[in-house]
C-alpha cells in the first residue's frame, strides 16, 4: 500500500517489530555489540551478514532514522553522521583521490566552503561555479572531474541551481551529481526527480527542526552506476554493485572520519522529523508573506527570496520546488546599523542556527562568513548590512509586527 509523505515517515518504525511494543525504535546507547558465535562477528566485518559491529559505525537507533531519511529522500540506502559537514567530508574523504577535479557551485555554505578550500590545498582541484547556469559548469569539467556539488538554495542569498539541467549534464557525461538537500528538504524537493546519484542532509536543520540535536546523511538513489565510478575500492565490493558507494562512505568515510551519530540526537532527529511536512508548511508560508512586507518596507534595500517576483530565480523554483523554503536574506537601507536592528526585534533571536521552529536572524559577513575575508566576501555578494533570517512557525500577525516595530 502506498502511503503519502507523512504518513510513511510516522510509520516507518513499525515496518519490523519492536520490542515491549513501542511504538518508536528505541535508544540503543551500547558501543560493543556481541555474538555468540564468533564466524557471525567476522561476517559482519565483513558484510556478509547485516549487524553492528562497533559503535562509531553505527547502532540500531541511527539505523531506523536512516530507513527514514531513505524514504524521505526515494533512496535505496543512507549513512548517518554526527552533523552535516561530516557528512560531506566523510563523502569526500571515501570516493576522491588525489588529482581528482570536482565541480562545485560558487554559492556555498559557510563552512562548506571553508572545507573545499582546505582541499584545494591536499590534492583535490575543486573549481567554483555559478550554479544557476549550466553553461558554466559544463566548461568547467575535465578528463578529471569525478563530481559535480551543488546546494539546493544558496545560503544566505537564497540563488537556485538550475537542478535539472546540472543532473542532465551529469548523466550525459557519466559524473556522478551530489545534491546538497538541506536548505529545501526531502519534503519541498527531491534531487532523484533530476539524476542526483547522492543526496546530503544536515538533519540539524529542517528535518530534526527543533534546534536539539546534531546530525547529517548522505542518501544513494540508485541512481548513479557505480561500475563506472574508479574510485570505488575491492573490498567494498562484496555487496551488489547499487549499493557500492554508500558502502565505501560507510566503511570508509565514517569510519575514517569518526564522525558517528550518536543514538540520542538520532531518536530526537527521527520524532522531529515527523513533522517536517506540517512545518514546513506553516515556516514557508509566513516567509513568502514576510518577505513580501519586508520588500514594501522603505527602510528595507533589498529582499533576497525565491518568492518575490523579482528574484532571478523565482520562475526555477516555482518549478523545482513544492514551495520557496523558509530561508531569506534583507540588506537594510543606507545608513542603518544592523546591529541596532537586531538588538530591537523582540520576537526574533539573533542566533547562528537556522531551520527552526523559532525564526532566527544573524547579520552574515560578521559571523559565519568573517573568516573568508572582504574579496571572498564580495565575490559572493555578501554585504556587510546582509541579514539572514529562518523564518520559524510563529504566528504570521506577530512576526510581521516585530519587525515593523524594529523598523519604525
Amino acid at each position: 500500500m502506498k502511503t503519502g509523505f507523512t504518513t510513511t515517515i510516522l510509520h516507518s518504525d513499525l515496518e519490523a517489530p519492536i520490542e515491549h511494543f513501542s511504538v518508536h525504535k528505541p535508544m540503543h546507547l551500547a558501543v560493543a555489540f556481541g555474538y555468540a558465535d564468533a564466524r557471525d562477528l567476522a561476517k559482519v566485518f565483513k558484510g556478509e551478514l547485516p549487524g553492528y559491529v562497533y559503535g562509531r559505525q553505527g547502532n540500531p537507533t541511527t539505523a531506523a532514522l536512516e530507513s527514514k531519511v531513505t524514504k524521505m529522500e526515494d533512496g535505496i540506502a543512507t549513512a548517518c553522521f554526527s552533523t552535516g559537514m561530516g557528512a560531506i567530508a566523510a563523502t569526500f574523504t571515501a570516493l576522491l583521490r588525489a588529482g581528482d577535479h570536482v565541480v562545485s557551485s560558487s554559492f556555498l555554505f559557510g563552512n562548506t566552503n571553508s572545507l573545499f578550500g582546505t582541499y584545494n590545498t591536499q590534492g583535490f582541484d575543486i573549481s567554483f561555479v555559478d550554479a544557476t547556469r549550466v553553461d558554466e559548469v559544463a566548461r568547467a569539467i575535465r578528463p578529471s572531474t569525478r563530481l559535480v556539488f551543488v546546494e539546493t538554495i544558496a545560503n544566505p542569498r537564497t540563488q537556485v541551481a538550475d537542478l535539472a539541467r546540472i543532473g542532465e549534464l551529469c548523466t550525459r557525461r557519466g559524473l556522478l551529481y551530489v545534491v546538497d538537500n538541506t536548505m529545501t528538504s526531502p519534503y519541498l524537493y527531491q534531487p532523484k526527480r533530476h539524476h542526483a546519484g547522492l543526496v546530503i542532509n544536515s538533519l540539524t536543520k529542517y528535518i530534526g527542526g527543533h534546534g536539539n540535536a546534531l546530525g547529517g546523511a548522505v542518501t544513494d538513489t540508485g541512481l548513479f552506476d557505480w561500475t563506472r565510478y574508479s574510485n570505488i575500492y575491492d573490498n567494498y565490493k562484496n555487496v551488489k554493485p547499487a549499493l557500492w558507494g554508500i558502502q565505501q562512505i560507510r566503511k570508509k568515510g565514517l569510519r575514517d572520519v569518526g564522525s558517528t551519530l550518536a543514538a540520542e540526537p538520532a531518536h530526537r532527529l527521527a520524532v522531529g522529523a515527523e513533522t517536517l511536512a506540517l512545518r514546513m508548511d506553516k515556516c514557508s508560508g509566513n516567509a513568502l508573506q514576510l518577505a513580501r512586507f519586508l520588500a514594501k518596507h522603505p527602510k528595507v534595500k533589498k529582499v533576497y527570496y525565491p518568492g518575490l517576483e523579482d528574484h532571478p530565480q523565482h520562475r526555477l523554483a516555482g518549478e523545482l520546488f513544492k514551495t520557496y523554503g523558509a530561508l531569506m536574506a534583507i540588506e537594510l537601507a543606507d545608513g542603518l546599523d544592523c546591529f541596532d536592528f537586531l538588538n530591537r526585534l523582540k520576537l526574533v533571536i539573533s542566533s547562528s542556527h537556522l531551520g527552526d521552529n523559532r525564526t532566527l536572524a544573524i547579520p552574515i559577513a560578521h559571523t559565519i562568513y568573517w573568516e573568508m575575508g572582504a574579496a571572498r566576501r564580495a565575490e559572493m555578494g555578501i554585504a556587510d548590512s546582509l541579514i539572514r533570517l529562518s523564518i520559524g512557525i510563529e504566528d504570521i500577525d506577530d512576526l510581521i509586527a516585530d519587525f515593523r516595530q524594529a523598523l519604525g
